[in-house]
């Protein structure tokens, strides 16, 4: 299969959106609109996007975290066959906001299902697709819920009601994978500000796709 794909990662408030707002910026003034796809998990088409109203409603708060874990497995096997292959088979470069190492940590380890078992179910969801690059963003969860109070308050959803131990579970469970996958997912820093972080983001995209972030 031909194209790139890259999955953007980490808790809540890590900045990640941000940093993909700004990739984005760059790859439009350089006239590649055509050549890339900007999606999000759970999401990216109609049934997908109905399955995350349902995961994220505030108001499901009965939801067990198995139910929850397949829905997210089901959103993105229709993600993967509705939008993410096929931009491969067009030699698009995929950024994706979250994608299977998201249901590890947080419904494997936070949740306490198993990251094993997680990694199984996700595994018949996307016939073991991966990404070839991650970019994980690892920051303290103290910052990143204070991000969120500061900038997101009339975003709240039912996951950014989670406690602080909650949040430091899903770091320990992203940088356990970041240690078992070195060659995949890359590791930045963001307790930095913001313009570091998209400095160090845009070095390693230049290292590892060059044909797209060429300066």
């Amino acid at each position: 299969m031909s194209g790139y794909f890259i999955s953007f990662e980490g808790s809540d408030g890590s900045g990640k959106t941000s940093v993909l707002k700004k990739i984005i910026e760059f790859l439009d003034q350089k006239g590649q609109q055509a050549k890339y796809l900007l999606t999000r998990e759970p999401g990216g088409n109609k049934i997908s996007e109905e399955i995350r109203q349902v995961i994220l409603d505030v108001k499901n708060t009965q939801m067990s975290a198995k139910t929850e874990a397949l829905l997210y497995a089901a959103a993105r096997s229709q993600h993967l066959e509705e939008n993410i292959l096929p931009a491969l088979k067009e030699n698009k470069l995929v950024l994706c906001d979250r994608f299977v190492d998201s249901s590890i940590v947080y419904q494997g380890r936070a949740r306490g299902l198993g990251m094993d078992v997680v990694a199984q179910l996700n595994e018949f969801a996307t016939d073991k697709l991966s990404p070839e690059l991650t970019i994980y963003f690892d920051v303290d969860p103290r910052v990143g819920l204070a991000r969120i109070v500061a900038g997101r308050t009339n975003e709240v959803n039912r996951l950014d009601q989670e406690d602080l131990s909650f949040y430091d579970d899903v770091r320990a469970a992203y940088q356990e994978l970041a240690q078992k996958y070195p060659d995949r997912i890359v590791t930045i820093n963001a307790n930095q500000e913001l313009e570091q972080v998209v400095a160090d983001v845009f070095k390693v995209l230049a290292k590892r796709v060059p044909a797209f972030f060429e300066a």
